[in-house]
């Protein structure tokens, strides 16, 4: 073998050491930049599927800042604004999860629970995936086309998608009186108000008072008779033609109150009801409000609806 052969192979096989140390570097400082990332898990980033595996035990007490620390995390090294709506789409089985720790599905299973806050969400070894751009942007333009329609003398909500219906739910609207609330000082029309509009924010973590006294509270007493803590479910903010009025899509702790004018304004429905409609309609989502006395039922006869509100439309 001639001298020059020798330094030619020679070199490639320093110049191949010097690639491949290279790149064990560089894996490292991946490797060592995840380990920072301040939350509640760590941080295992797959290739070509991205997933976090969840180290921890999150209950609903610590959920939202769980998911807050998620989308912190990796927000930035998404080609799309990463959020807690599309994540959760994007692994629905945390919504089946979140809508079964409804207070009335866990008695039908034998098991009372004093407080849901308390109630697993997210175990260790669990994955939640990380949708790539692709996937993600499908979903948003799904949000984007997402609307509410609720007929009030029909008590339904109903989420659409376009002109496709994806779910109907049962609800509780205002009554039709007007009674003194100390949140306004003011003798209050307790009616829902008709009209169009939008989802503008959420209550996480709601606090609860009586609208009548003003005093805040911490437990309800159920439909069964039995008293717990008020559940941590989120509530809907609205605004409507224009006006945010405090009127609310909220879960109520007595489902024997929908189909019912009963509440002093806000739009009520069951508690795993709450959990779907909020994470199927982010921020943004148009709102219709609408009386309609003559409906038609799913066999095409035209019903003609109580006329709660006395408006004979």
């Amino acid at each position: 073998m001639s001298k020059r052969l020798a330094y030619t192979l020679a070199f490639l096989f320093l110049l191949l050491i010097s690639i491949t140390i290279a790149k064990l570097l560089e894996v490292k400082k991946e490797v060592n930049l995840n380990n920072t990332i301040q939350s509640p898990i760590i941080v295992n980033l797959n290739i070509p599927k991205k997933h976090v595996l969840v180290n921890d035990t999150i209950r609903i007490k610590h959920y939202f800042d769980f998911m807050n620390s998620l989308v912190t995390a990796y927000d930035p090294i998404t080609r799309y604004p990463l959020s807690e709506h599309l994540l959760i789409k994007y692994n629905p089985w945390i919504l089946d999860t979140l809508a079964n720790t409804d207070y009335y599905r866990m008695m039908e299973r034998d098991s009372f629970v004093f407080d849901q806050r308390k109630m697993i969400v997210l175990k260790p070894k669990d994955s939640i995936f990380i949708p790539d751009s692709i996937e993600a942007n499908l979903i948003i333009k799904k949000f984007d086309k997402t609307r509410i329609d609720i007929n009030l003398p029909e008590y339904k909500l109903r989420v659409f998608q376009d002109s496709i219906l994806l779910s109907t739910y049962p609800i509780r609207i205002g009554q039709n009186k007007k009674k003194y609330l100390k949140f306004g000082d003011r003798l209050t029309d307790l009616k829902t108000r008709q009209g169009k509009g939008r989802i503008i924010g959420f209550r996480k973590n709601p606090d609860f008072y009586n609208p009548k006294t003003g005093k805040q509270f911490f437990v309800t007493r159920r439909d069964d008779g039995k008293t717990t803590l008020m559940p941590q479910i989120p509530w809907i903010i609205t605004e409507i033609n224009g006006i945010k009025n405090g009127q609310l899509i909220h879960p109520t702790t007595n489902p024997k109150s929908l189909g019912k004018a009963y509440s002093n304004g806000c739009i009520g429905v069951k508690e795993a009801d709450a959990w779907l409609i909020y994470y199927q309609c982010p921020i943004g989502t148009k709102i219709n409000i609408r009386y309609d006395l003559k409906v038609v039922d799913g066999i095409g006869t035209e019903i003609l609806l109580k006329d709660i509100y006395k408006q004979g439309n």
